[in-house]
């Protein structure tokens, strides 16, 4: 299936899981606990500017930004 038809289908709310290979997929614990976290005001402005043109919240940037970091250092 090529991207197109892909993205077609997800965003038409279609079910693509036939189309995704699962065999690596890990499920995390759900648990959470909050942090706090001093940053430059210079890093959350360009967290607060990436939020916005990505249409997510400044916390999922930053989630997503660890995990990536998480995932590839998990990788070497």
């Amino acid at each position: 299936m090529k991207a197109e038809e892909f993205d077609r289908k997800f965003d038409d709310g279609e079910n693509i899981t036939q189309a995704l290979d699962l065999s690596k997929a890990k499920r995390y614990q759900s648990e959470q606990k909050t942090i706090s976290i001093d940053l430059p005001v210079w890093m959350l402005e360009r967290i607060d500017q990436e939020a916005s043109r990505l249409g997510v919240t400044p916390q999922t940037i930053i989630q997503t930004s660890l995990a990536e970091h998480l995932a590839i250092n998990e990788a070497q």
